[in-house]
C-alpha cells in the first residue's frame, strides 16, 4: 500500500523508535527503571523512544498538537490536528523480557482519528490504517474474523492489577463471558489487542480505565479492518472515557450484551 505523506511519516517514526526499543530490550536486565506508580513502571527506553517519536513527528509536522504518555500534551498552531502517541504500550512485558509490546501512533483531525500505526518491533509486525483505505499488516491487507458464534470466539482484555477499583467489574465480565466463549486472553498490551482483533486473531476486546494513547490508533485500524468499535457506555466517547469494546460485526451485539450486562 502507498499511503499518504502523514502515514509514511508515522511508519518511519515508528520504525526508528522501534530500533531503539529493540536494542534496549536485548539488555533488559540492565535498564534503569523508576517507579511511576503502583504496578506502573517507566524506563529510560520508554522516554528515549518518546523523544525519537516527538522529534520525527513534530519535526515533520511542527504545527500539529501532541499528546503522549510520558511527555503529556501540548497545543499546536493547527488546532485541528494532533498526534496521539504511546511510545511503549506493554511496559511491564518489556521490563520482564516478554516480547509483546508495541509503539502506537494516531493522527487526530477535528476530533476524529484519521490514521493509526501500531508497531510490534519485537516481531516486526506493522499494523496501520488510514480512513477509507483499509487496514494492513506489513504488506498484507487485514480483515476482522468471520466467526459468528460466541462459543467459537476468543476475546482479549486487560486484568486490573494492584487493587485497582475496576477489578470487581472485570471479574463480573469474565464470569458472564467465559462460559459462552472459546477463551479469554490477557497479554498486557491494549494496542496490540486491538490490532489482533483487526487481524482476525481475536474476535473481540474490551477494557476499562485506559488512556487515549492506548486506544487511538487501534480505533481506526479495527474499523478499517471491518470491525465495530464503541465505548462501553454506548453514548460515551472512547477517548474521553478510556473504556472500549470492539469485535467483528457478527459477534459484536452478542459480545456487547454479555459485557454490558
Amino acid at each position: 500500500m502507498v499511503g499518504s505523506a502523514n502515514l509514511n511519516i508515522m511508519i518511519k517514526a515508528a520504525r526508528k523508535a522501534g530500533r531503539s526499543l529493540v536494542k534496549d530490550f536485548r539488555e533488559v536486565e540492565n535498564l534503569q527503571v523508576s517507579m511511576k506508580g503502583a504496578g506502573d513502571f517507566v524506563s529510560r527506553a520508554d522516554i528515549a523512544a518518546e523523544k525519537i517519536l516527538k522529534d520525527e513527528l513534530l519535526g515533520a509536522r511542527p504545527t500539529y498538537g501532541w499528546l503522549a504518555e510520558e511527555g503529556g500534551g501540548q497545543d499546536g498552531e493547527d488546532p485541528t490536528r494532533r498526534w496521539i502517541v504511546d511510545p511503549l504500550d506493554g511496559t511491564t512485558n518489556f521490563l520482564h523480557g516478554l516480547p509483546h509490546w508495541c509503539i502506537s501512533i494516531a493522527l487526530e483531525h477535528k476530533g476524529k482519528i484519521v490514521a493509526g500505526v501500531i508497531f510490534d518491533a519485537a516481531k516486526d509486525e506493522m499494523f496501520f490504517a488510514e480512513k477509507g483505505e483499509g487496514a494492513w499488516m506489513n504488506e498484507s491487507r487485514i480483515r476482522v474474523s468471520a466467526r459468528h458464534r460466541m462459543i467459537e470466539s476468543i476475546f482479549a482484555t486487560g486484568l486490573p492489577y494492584g487493587g485497582r477499583s475496576d477489578l470487581p467489574a472485570t471479574l463480573q465480565d469474565l464470569a458472564r463471558l467465559m462460559p459462552v466463549c472459546a477463551g479469554v486472553r490477557r497479554w498486557g498490551s491494549a494496542a496490540l489487542d486491538m490490532a489482533y482483533v483487526a487481524a482476525g486473531r481475536y474476535e473481540g476486546f474490551w477494557e476499562r480505565r485506559l488512556n487515549a494513547w492506548d486506544l487511538a490508533a487501534g480505533i481506526i485500524i479495527v474499523r478499517e479492518a471491518g470491525g465495530m468499535v464503541d465505548a462501553l457506555e454506548p453514548s460515551g466517547s472512547i477517548l474521553d472515557s478510556g473504556e472500549v469494546i470492539c469485535a467483528n460485526e457478527p459477534i459484536f451485539d452478542s459480545f456487547s450484551k454479555v459485557i454490558r450486562g
